[in-house]
């Protein structure tokens, strides 16, 4: 039988926190793409970590250091800050962004705080941790508490978001205290913790970047569905800031930023990501058929990038 000599992908999935079941269908996403479009190069493989921090590769334990004789290359989907921080101790090439770089996605109060001095401004925002009765008190009181804090840090209208995929909490935008009280309580009803934002008013732009692509320092694809909406000058700013970004923060492969530019306070960055996005409906997707890419070519690109830096 004739030798496979394909690239082996172990694509890193799961992990303890929050975001455990979101970086697995994050990461199925990534490995039906590789294996539906790359597999005459790459061979996907399988890494989950389960919610007690236990390594499986196709449903057998392993050790994380087994890895270095299993896999080529790691690309690393979860957002466990812990889970980075074991793939940069492999000496395995690696896309994976580091450990500091996922807290930032984390926690928009962090990533608020490491952009000071650098011009992209944030909006304001409380991260309330999950309730818990004995420590926090009655639910009834605790909830006007939390929501007194808030409207003390920053006036309506406010977007209140839990961390859960439960679609049935969804998005609440509260525009007074009774409205912002009420999304509190549910997002405390489904047991999770609470992100509750300044409300931006504007024009929502993303952009999508990929250092190295088609020859560029940091290539920057052009805004979908919203570009006609935007003036050139107000997008050269737009991509000048995402530009500023990946030297900030040190982004070696894919960015995603979001923006909102308000009329008179100017961009606000919203969130970041730095996991493509491959399903058929994305919007990465639509920014590559723009420019006449294919987002498989965007994901050789970032894997042979990976491949080809020195591991240190």
């Amino acid at each position: 039988m004739e030798k496979e000599n394909k690239i082996r992908v172990g694509i890193l999935r799961g992990g303890e926190g929050e975001h455990h079941f979101i970086s697995l269908r994050k990461g199925g996403d990534i490995i039906s793409h590789i294996f539906e479009n790359l597999s005459e190069k790459y061979k996907h493989v399988d890494i989950f970590v389960d919610k007690k921090n236990n390594w499986h590769i196709n449903g057998i334990l392993i050790n994380p250091m087994d890895l270095i004789n299993k896999v080529d290359i790691v690309w690393n989907t979860s957002k466990n800050p812990a889970l980075s921080s074991t793939v940069n101790h492999l000496s395995l090439p690696s896309i994976n962004n580091g450990s500091f770089l996922k807290t930032l996605e984390n926690n928009t109060d962090m990533l608020d705080k490491h952009m000071k001095g650098t011009g992209i401004k944030i909006p304001r925002s409380i991260l309330l941790p999950l309730y818990q009765k004995d420590f926090d008190g009655k639910e009834a009181e605790y909830v006007v508490k939390k929501a007194t804090e808030v409207l003390n840090k920053f006036g309506a209208p406010w977007i209140v978001k839990s961390f859960t995929e439960d679609k049935n909490m969804g998005i609440h935008l509260a525009k007074t205290f009774p409205e912002l009280v009420e999304s509190i309580r549910d997002g405390v009803a489904h047991k999770k913790s609470i992100l509750i934002e300044e409300f931006i008013s504007g024009k929502i732009a993303s952009v999508h970047s990929v250092p190295g692509f088609r020859g560029e320092d940091i290539y920057t694809f052009p805004l979908v569905n919203t570009h006609k909406d935007f003036l050139q000058k107000e997008k050269e700013e737009l991509f000048s800031l995402v530009k500023s970004l990946h030297n900030h923060l040190g982004i070696d492969n894919y960015l995603k930023s979001d923006f909102v530019l308000h009329s008179k306070r100017g961009y606000f960055l919203l969130s970041i990501d730095s996991l493509p996005d491959p399903r058929e409906e994305s919007h990465l997707r639509q920014s590559c058929e723009m420019v006449g890419a294919k987002i498989e070519h965007v994901f050789h690109h970032i894997l042979e990038r990976a491949l080809n830096k020195k591991v240190l």
